[in-house]
């Protein structure tokens, strides 16, 4: 099998070393370059189609991102983020996720050569996941097949859980831009690490007209409200008289998925029945397969996103092969279908 080619796109000498040592250890993957800035990349690009990109966003002569949106505009390529972590450059890396990047990687703020190394496992394991994706481009601009319906009036008085992964915030993004209708409220839960979850958040709040936020533990799921499991933590929704609450917790040091769509669906299953919406979107792994399952056991709707449109289908296909899905969709027509069924109950 051909090893995964990656260009390292970095202006600082320490990381471009250390990145490459890690890299190169592995049989399976090989750095094709190294390059200071993004017009050194361009060259390397334009020479010799690398299978992955890392890029940093805060580079000399061209930042990353407006780099990563021409990279995507004449030769889209799998890109990892990899860049040093604060409040604007959190903001940043989700801007960079809406343009296109795979996967992000954090650098830590001190001791750079040891924490990256620690960081090992975690960047190779998105260098491989982002050679295997699918890269799109312009996904924000794609239309629904299916027709839109805009119905300010009708209240839907279903949950509506979704869980995702790799490729999964621009998807969401363009999902609750479907929804022209009022929901019970909308629980995410969103692989991503602490603090950046919030970032996420303040993101797509700044984009609707309803409230997005980070969860917090006793949080009421209310009306039009759409809550963001924070990252490091799980959320299990609790039915309180007639309504929900949102619970966070710390995971187990067994658990693999933080947060767990599993842990999220399997408390609406338990909580709403079927009064939910169970939504699955692409990502590596199976998380979120056996809760959507018990969701649509417990009498829930349940949709997966069709795997043209996945970064990476592991998640949606996990939760097919299981049984547990009514509908395969599009992100586009997921809040059609979403209507159409509330308009039914």
């Amino acid at each position: 099998m051909k090893p995964i080619s990656v260009l390292i796109v970095e202006d600082s000498p320490i990381v471009q070393m250390v990145l490459k040592r890690i890299l190169s250890r592995e049989p399976d993957i090989v750095v094709m370059g190294v390059a200071s800035d993004a017009f050194e990349a361009k060259k390397w690009v334009m020479k010799d189609k690398p299978d992955v990109i890392t890029l940093d966003i805060e580079m000399p002569r061209m930042d990353g991102i407006t780099f990563l949106k021409r990279l995507m505009s004449y030769r889209p390529i799998p890109v990892v983020m990899i860049s040093s972590y604060t409040h604007k450059n959190s903001l940043r890396t989700m801007e960079a996720l809406e343009a296109g990047a795979v996967d992000f990687v954090t650098k830590p703020s001190q001791d750079v050569e040891r924490g990256l190394t620690e960081l090992s496992d975690d960047i190779i394991s998105k260098i491989r996941a982002a050679a295997q994706s699918r890269v799109k481009v312009d996904f924000l601009r794609h239309k629904p097949r299916l027709k839109a319906e805009k119905d300010h009036y009708t209240v839907s008085q279903k949950l509506i859980a979704i869980g995702a992964s790799t490729g999964g915030p621009p998807v969401i993004q363009k999902i609750l831009s479907g929804f022209f209708f009022q929901t019970r409220g909308i629980v995410i839960a969103q692989h991503m690490t602490e603090r950046y979850t919030r970032a996420f958040a303040e993101r797509l709040n700044s984009l609707f007209p309803f409230e997005v936020r980070e969860a917090c533990d006793m949080d009421c799921i209310d009306q039009g409200r759409v809550l963001i499991a924070p990252g490091g933590k799980h959320v299990r929704v609790i039915r309180e008289g007639n309504g929900y609450i949102i619970r966070v917790e710390n995971p187990s040091k067994t658990c693999r998925q933080c947060p767990s769509a599993d842990i999220l669906f399997h408390s609406v299953a338990k909580s709403a029945g079927p009064n939910a919406v169970g939504i699955i979107l692409t990502g590596m792994g199976e998380d979120g397969a056996d809760g959507i399952a018990a969701m649509k056991k417990a009498g829930a709707y349940t949709i997966a996103q069709d795997e043209a449109s996945c970064v990476v289908f592991g998640m949606p296909s996990a939760a097919i092969k299981r049984g547990g899905i009514d509908v395969v969709a599009s992100p586009d027509d997921i809040p059609v279908l979403v209507l159409a069924k509330v308009k039914k109950q």
